[in-house]
């Protein structure tokens, strides 16, 4: 049984920072891809962050050069650092990795934590 479990949410200013935290246990074979995705309430599901394994990053046009993604792959563990934060980064964020294991390979979602940036 593969779980992510996401840390880190909570209440900010405008122009305040916080830190996500993710990390996956379970029976890990290997972790291909991990990202962090939002989702603010009327709107679609949307990319903010993306990793591989060899440390290659992809990133949201609206979070560029604000958030950066990161990860520690001994630790399957995956981070957001969110800087400059907006009214409009409020949204609920969800970690997702793309995990390889003995019987399969797919992708997991985690439980979502909040984010809201309001004064």
């Amino acid at each position: 049984q593969v779980q992510l479990v996401e840390s880190g949410g909570g209440l900010v200013q405008p122009g305040g920072s916080l830190r996500l935290s993710c990390a996956a246990s379970g029976s890990i074979f290997s972790i291909y891809a991990m990202g962090w995705y939002r989702q603010a309430p009327g709107k679609q599901r949307e990319l903010v962050a993306g990793i591989i394994r060899d440390g290659t990053t992809n990133y949201g046009d609206s979070v560029k050069g604000r958030f950066t993604i990161s990860r520690d792959n001994a630790k399957n563990t995956v981070y957001l650092q969110m800087n400059s934060l907006k009214p409009e980064d409020t949204a609920v964020y969800y970690c997702n990795a793309h995990i390889i294991t003995i019987q399969t390979t797919q992708n997991y979602w985690g439980q979502g934590t909040q984010v809201t940036v309001s004064s």
